[in-house]
C-alpha cells in the first residue's frame, strides 16, 4: 500500500483535474446554448423559404439549373468533412468520420473508378484523413467554434458552389452531426448536390406537414398557399439564384448543428469526467484514512511492546 504522502499527493492531483474539467464542463455549457439558439434562429428563413419554394413546387419541372443536374462527364465526387480544432469532446469527432470513411468505401465498392476529393472543416477531421492518405483539396480550421456568422463559412460555401458549378464534380456531400438534444447526437452523410426536383418537392411536403403537426415558428400554410405571387423576368434564374442561397444555408445550417453538437458532447464528456474524478478522490480518501489507521495501530503496538520489555 502506498504511503500517507504519495495518496495525498495523488488526491490533490485529482482534485485539480477536477477543477480544470469542471470548468471546461460550464464553458461548453455556455457555447452550447449559443450554438443551439444560433442553429434553431434559422426557423423562420426556413419558414419563408417553405412559402416561396411552395408557390414554385408546381413549375420546378420547367426549370433548368446546374443544381438540379446531375454531371455524368466523369466520376469525381466532392465530399465535405466537418469535425472539430480541439479534442476532449467524447465520440464527436470518431463518429463524424466513421460516417465518412464508410461513405467513402461504399462509393469505391459501388464504382471501382470513383474518385473522390475532400474538403476538411476542423484540424481533427484533416489529420484523420491525411493519416489514411485520401486526397485534400482544402482545409478550413479557422472557422470560429463560438458565435459562428454566415460570413465565417463564406469561403467554404463559395468553393463547394463554385467547384461544382465549373462541372468538376458529380455529387457533392456533406458528413455532419445533428443536433438532437445536449446528449444526442447523430452523424449523419447528406448529399448537398445536385439538388433531386422530386426531392425538393417531397421536402416542400414534408415541411408542411411537420409544420401542421409541430408547434412551429413557418408561416401559416392555410393564409400563404393563395398569395397570388408574380414572377417577373426568367423563372430559371430566380429559382436558380434561390437554389444557390438556399445552398449556402444549408451549408452554414450544418456547421452549426456541428458546432451545438461538439459543444454539448463536450460539455457531457466533462461533466462524466468531473463525476469520475470525485469518485476517485473518494476511494483515495478511503485508502488514505485506511493506510493512516494502520499506522497509527502499528505505533500503537510499538509502544505497548516496548513498555512491555521494559517492564
Amino acid at each position: 500500500m502506498a504511503g500517507t504522502k504519495e495518496i495525498k499527493q495523488r488526491i490533490k492531483s485529482v482534485k485539480n483535474t477536477k477543477k480544470i474539467t469542471k470548468a471546461m464542463e460550464l464553458v461548453a455549457a455556455s457555447k452550447m446554448k449559443k450554438a443551439v439558439s444560433r442553429a434553431l434562429s434559422s426557423r423562420l428563413y426556413a419558414g419563408y423559404s417553405w412559402e416561396l419554394l411552395t408557390s414554385l413546387s408546381s413549375r420546378l419541372d420547367d426549370i433548368y439549373h446546374p443544381f438540379f443536374t446531375e454531371h455524368t462527364n466523369h466520376n469525381k465526387t466532392l465530399l465535405v468533412l466537418i469535425t472539430s480544432n480541439g479534442g476532449l469532446c467524447g465520440a464527436y469527432n470518431s463518429q463524424v468520420t466513421k460516417k465518412a470513411l464508410a461513405m467513402i468505401k461504399n462509393l469505391s465498392n459501388t464504382k471501382a473508378d470513383t474518385e473522390i476529393d475532400i474538403v476538411t472543416v476542423g484540424k481533427k477531421g484533416d489529420g484523420a484523413m491525411r493519416r489514411i492518405g485520401q486526397n485534400i483539396i482544402a482545409s478550413f480550421t479557422e472557422i470560429p467554434d463560438n458565435n459562428i456568422s454566415l460570413q465565417d463559412i463564406v469561403p467554404l460555401s463559395k468553393l463547394i458552389v463554385d467547384e461544382y458549378k465549373a462541372g468538376k464534380y458529380n455529387h457533392v456531400y456533406v458528413a455532419y452531426t445533428d443536433f438532437i438534444s445536449a446528449l444526442t447526437q447523430s452523424a449523419n452523410v447528406r448529399k448537398l448536390l445536385p439538388i433531386s426536383k422530386q426531392e425538393l418537392k417531397d421536402l416542400i411536403e414534408s415541411i408542411g406537414e411537420e409544420k401542421d403537426n409541430k408547434n412551429e415558428i413557418l408561416p401559416d400554410k392555410d393564409s400563404t398557399k393563395d398569395i397570388p405571387y408574380v414572377f417577373d423576368g426568367d423563372i430559371s434564374t430566380l429559382v436558380g439564384s434561390l437554389a444557390e442561397k438556399l445552398t449556402r444555408m444549408q451549408i452554414y445550417q450544418m456547421v452549426l448543428e456541428s458546432s451545438a453538437s461538439e459543444q454539448s458532447s463536450r460539455m457531457v464528456a466533462m461533466k462524466n469526467a468531473s463525476e469520475a474524478a470525485g469518485e476517485m478522490i473518494g476511494d483515495l480518501t478511503l485508502v488514505f484514512n485506511k493506510a493512516r489507521q494502520a499506522g497509527i495501530t502499528q505505533e500503537i503496538s510499538e509502544i505497548s511492546a516496548g513498555m512491555a520489555s521494559v517492564s
